[in-house]
């Protein structure tokens, strides 16, 4: 297991907590709540940080808090007192004399807690559209101070203080983003108990959610016949199959000028029967070699996998945006470039099916497989359908940094309004993980998809949070074969896959614990053998159906301290009872 600290921004929350003695802490440290600034993982992977200098400010000198007609204050210097050798002066007193000792000693630690990030590349992260906007949703809580009529909004304030703190010699701490602020500060105490609040609800639809699918998934093992699995071929183990050397083919489509490249894995002998075909989409700045482990495990039960480089969405946009080359994260058109990625990749395995692949490929119901924004790819090419009266209705919605994958969504508001379309009628059957689609396609639109779908995400995922996108989304799916499954402690990205600069950002602003990269790939590999064997793999169906129930899941978790939990279609409206009485009783809209 990997261990994440404390992120920036969540301790500039527990700050708040001592300003007004309402405790964050727990709130945030449950599910790495950095995302309650809307700083998403996209944001962390690419080592994303904000930065601009406003020109002739001047430091800030106190901190206020406002409530209603209230406000009250707190010196910087205070602050920096209390960190340097834990003196308490008198308006720190007013904040400090209803915590503990041991509070208070943390409260120090953080305060000084050091994030070692490159201001120039994290500076170009928040002069993207995505970052612009968080900034502008940070900045309605963390204002510039003004007598007149309350903050003004503190973007350009919070740019600045964030990024010249991060050049100084002590780098970017709390204490230091105080410091470089360009003028006092001023936290809107209303809306930060608002806030609170709703984050308060989100941890109890997590917390309520996940125990009612895990009690769900045992109700429907027990209904079911028992089944031996260890008796069964362990699919957490590669197959029968020799794999072939990987190969690498580049691919240009004429209709859209776009060139990429696709890497293939093929089993060195063909089976008897049709080869099974899966087709894998990867994750916003990721890459096809990232997925290279799954499509070896793939490939030795017999599959043909090929996995597309995305270029408006790969890590070559990544590093364009890193070096300066590019100003945004990814390419909006990429909402209409990758499903079209995966039909003409099917088109090449077509043409070269009976010279190269000897006639063997099954290409009338090939599986896709996509995560996180491929999870909204694998989604698209399965018949889901763009609603922008839904997405534009959600972009709206306050307090929507809680789900960070929205601010992804809503990019696709820059599309020009049309039908799209993108329904591949040779795609049978898709696995969708850490999927980005709730608002994006909304219930209208998932309501379309009318083959096999299995939808997996994570209980501590802070990019794509379960409550906002893999449980909405099951309910509203109208496809008989269906299936949610839920890894307990699953965050977004595989840290393992990463390499070391990154790595260390990221743990430098989280605050949960993970699972191994070995027990999630255990986990993925055996449910999409399982799945895709259900459902593609003509020859074999009967073969892998015991695996897609709960009873196999709850085999996989024997021992484990995270659980895996799978339900079927035939719980749906159990689910939907479940999170109809949750947003009755707490008055929300999940």
């Amino acid at each position: 297991m990997r261990s994440v600290r404390h992120s920036f921004l969540s301790n500039l929350l527990k700050t708040l907590q001592y300003m007004n003695h309402y405790s964050f802490q727990n709130t945030c440290s449950k599910l790495g709540f950095y995302t309650i600034l809307g700083l998403s993982s996209t944001c962390v992977t690419l080592g994303a940080s904000i930065g601009i200098h406003l020109e002739n400010a001047i430091a800030a000198e106190n901190i206020y808090l406002t409530y209603s007609s209230l406000k009250i204050s707190l010196k910087v210097s205070s602050l920096e007192n209390f960190a340097k050798d834990g003196t308490i002066s008198k308006d720190l007193e007013f904040y400090l004399n209803r915590v503990t000792p041991e509070q208070r000693e943390e409260f120090r630690k953080v305060l000084l807690q050091r994030a070692d990030i490159n201001p120039v590349q994290l500076s170009r992260f928040f002069y993207t559209q995505i970052g612009a906007e968080i900034l502008t949703r940070v900045g309605n809580i963390v204002n510039l101070e003004n007598n007149v009529a309350g903050g003004v909004n503190g973007n350009r304030g919070i740019r600045s203080a964030l990024v010249k703190a991060a050049f100084t010699p002590e780098g970017l701490t709390l204490l230091n983003f105080f410091k470089q602020f360009p003028t006092d500060i001023q936290f809107q105490g209303e809306t930060l108990l608002e806030l609170s609040e709703v984050v308060g609800k989100v941890i109890k639809a997590t917390e309520l959610f996940t125990k009612e699918i895990k009690q769900i998934s045992l109700q429907e093992a027990a209904s079911n016949p028992p089944i031996d699995f260890a008796k069964l071929p362990d699919l957490r183990q590669a197959g029968t199959s020799m794999v072939q050397p990987k190969q690498t083919w580049v691919l240009k489509d004429v209709s859209r000028d776009r060139q990429f490249y696709v890497d293939v894995y093929r089993p060195q002998k063909w089976r008897s029967g049709k080869t099974p075909v899966a087709i894998f989409s990867h994750g916003l700045a990721s890459r096809p070699e990232d997925y290279t482990k799954t499509a070896e495990h793939l490939a030795s039960y017999g599959y043909v996998v090929v996995i597309p480089q995305h270029i408006g969405s790969d890590t070559q946009q990544t590093q364009a945006l890193l070096k300066g080359y590019s100003r945004e994260i990814f390419e909006p058109n990429e909402f209409i470039n990758r499903p079209k990625d995966i039909s003409y990749a099917i088109d090449e395995l077509e043409r070269r099916n009976q010279i190269e692949f000897q006639g063997n490929l099954n290409l009338e119901s090939v599986g896709v497989v996509g995560y996180s924004l491929g999870g909204y790819t694998a989604l698209a090419v399965a018949g889901a359908e763009i609603d922008f009266e839904n997405l534009d209705k959600d972009c709206q919605k306050q307090f929507g940094e809680l789900n960070p994958s929205l601010l992804l969504q809503c990019q696709a508001l820059t599309l020009p309004r049309t039908d799209y379309t993108f329904r591949d009628r040779r795609v049978g059957a898709v696995f969708a993980g850490n999927s980005v689609d709730s608002s994006i396609f909304g219930q209208k639109g998932l309501s379309k998809i009318q083959i096999p779908v299995l939808i997996a995400g994570g209980n501590y995922d802070p990019v794509a949070p379960f409550v906002f996108e893999q449980l909405r989304v099951f309910p509203w799916l109208t496809t008989p074969n269906k299936y949610l499954v839920l890894g307990e402690g699953q965050a977004h990205v595989d840290f393992s896959l990463l390499d070391a600069g990154l790595q260390s950002t990221i743990e430098s602003v989280g605050n949960f614990t993970l699972p191994s990269p070995d027990l999630i790939a255990n986990y993925a590999s055996s449910l999409l053998v399982g799945f895709l064997g259900t459902y593609i793999d003509t020859d074999n169906r009967e073969t892998y159906r015991p695996y897609l129930q709960s009873e196999y899941t709850a085999y996989l978790s024997q021992g484990e301290e995270f659980k895996l939990s799978l339900i079927s279609g035939a719980s749906s409206s159990k689910l939907t009872q479940s999170i109809d009485t949750f947003n009755r009783d707490y008055n929300t809209g999940l």
